[in-house]
């Protein structure tokens, strides 16, 4: 179908979701594209089965990952959208999408930014600090690239200006605990390196959407302004008293404690590390 969107998504042993993702995309997909960084389950067969363009290619980061798909990838439609194998796009986020990429495919909106709703052990966190997430994810071709970075990476538009649709994409992880825990590790690594090749730059003058700026402003003008792990016990705090993480039960406070004391706590430790041994992570290569 002639709907102008491409779709990309990266992909490393994904049979859990990708079905779901795909399923979810292919009213308004004129094309699927995955990258995939090496799968051993049954990723790739899923995706062969729904007649997605496969391509290989070794993973650096994910930002890496994107901007080689959009270089190498062949797209000649207006728009990309770039959706993780853990995302579902509902109903109602269809016709949105369809209905903007129409209504704004000749003026100077170059870009839709989304509003997600994240599941965690099957139950929807309406709090924790993490509702509505936001993330640029939908571009005009040509108009948008993903800053080099190995950890929070974003899409940077080169001209125009974006614009937030009203309803919601799920992310739906159906990956274990395990998984998650090992997940985690593996940005922590990323998340370190990320610290020290950013020391010194200058991203404010970027064209980042509005939700992006004030994270990098509280990322690098307060949190790491904190002492080590004194920040991982405040955003504890802060996502699970502050911003009501005890009502999303059980699954609120394990998501809040994972988020703090597990991936947070472990990038001090990695910090103090190098700051101790005088060395610096290596990039990890792709998600084992």
């Amino acid at each position: 179908m002639k709907t102008g969107i491409t779709c990309i998504i990266l992909t490393k042993n994904e049979e859990n979701n990708i079905e779901n993702c795909i399923k979810s995309i292919i009213n308004i997909a004129e094309r699927i594209v995955v990258v995939d960084s090496g799968s051993t389950d049954k990723t790739i067969d899923i995706a062969k089965k729904y007649n997605c363009d496969i391509y290989f290619h070794e993973f650096v980061s994910y930002a890496h990952q994107q901007n080689w798909a959009l270089d190498n990838t062949s797209i000649t439609t207006k728009w990309v959208y770039r959706i993780d194998a853990d995302e579902v796009v509902t109903p109602a986020l269809e016709k949105e999408i369809l209905d903007n990429i129409q209504l704004h495919s000749n003026d100077d909106i170059t870009g839709f930014v989304m509003k997600f709703k994240i599941f965690f052990l099957g139950k929807l966190l309406k709090h924790a600090g993490n509702y509505p997430f936001l993330n640029l994810v939908i571009w005009k071709y040509g108009h948008g690239r993903f800053s080099e970075r190995y950890m929070g990476e974003h899409v940077i538009l080169s001209d125009g200006k974006s614009i937030t649709l009203k309803n919601y994409c799920e992310h739906h992880d159906c990956k274990s605990i395990d998984s998650f825990i090992s997940k985690h590790n593996w940005y922590a690594t990323r998340e370190v390196i990320d610290f020290y090749e950013r020391n010194g730059l200058n991203e404010t003058k970027t064209n980042l959407y509005e939700n992006a700026k004030k994270t990098q402003k509280l990322r690098d003008g307060f949190y790491y302004k904190m002492p080590y792990f004194f920040r991982a016990k405040m955003y504890y705090i802060y996502r699970y008293i502050i911003k009501l993480g005890f009502l999303d039960g059980k699954a609120g406070k394990a998501y809040c404690w994972l988020q703090a004391y597990w991936y947070r706590f472990v990038v001090d430790t990695k910090l103090l590390e190098c700051k101790i041994n005088g060395t610096i992570y290596q990039p990890p290569g792709s998600l084992k």
